[in-house]
């Protein structure tokens, strides 16, 4: 299977049921929906296809569970992982659009910081949470088993004083 985003062919999927809350916000007299991410889990047992399922409802909110996503893991997306990981707060990024069913569902679930920035520049919504424990160890083994940085270089510099002068002289 191909990634989404035309990078080859990923390396790694890690299944995971992602947790999302929906909430009415209301202002004056209009209300709005609002999401927010609960949680990632890992999924050691992944349906073949995506499903969603209604774990708690009120008459305000609506807690859904969507299993059969999973987090692909590509080598050239290596050094992306590795800034995520060294960043202030290491995190995995939950890309969402609008469904069929309801009027936000996520298709995509990525450690990948710069995958996450170019949905939002799309006008996807992306919802973050902090790396959760159980995937920290083996994201950071991917990283360190597929991430070579670029040795530093340093910068040439010009030589102005054999060039010719601006008047041509």
């Amino acid at each position: 299977m191909t990634s989404r985003t035309g990078r080859g062919r990923a390396l790694d999927h890690w299944p995971v049921r992602v947790l999302m809350r929906r909430s009415e916000i209301d202002r004056g007299a209009w209300s709005y929906p609002r999401w927010e991410l609960t949680g990632i889990l890992p999924d050691p047992d992944p349906p073949p296809g995506r499903v969603s399922r209604v774990v708690h409802e009120t008459d305000r909110t609506l807690d859904l569970e969507w299993i059969g996503l999973s987090i692909p893991l590509f080598r050239d997306a290596a050094e992306s992982y590795w800034y995520n990981l060294v960043g202030r707060e290491p995190s995995l990024f939950v890309i969402c659009r609008a469904g069929t069913d309801i009027d936000l569902e996520p298709f995509l679930v990525t450690a990948n910081y710069d995958e996450a920035g170019a949905h939002m520049e799309a006008d996807d919504q992306v919802l973050a949470t902090p790396l959760p424990q159980a995937f920290g160890p083996a994201l950071e083994q991917f990283v360190m088993q597929h991430y070579r940085p670029e040795p530093p270089r340093k910068r040439q510099r010009t030589r102005w004083s054999d060039d010719e002068s601006p008047t041509g002289e």
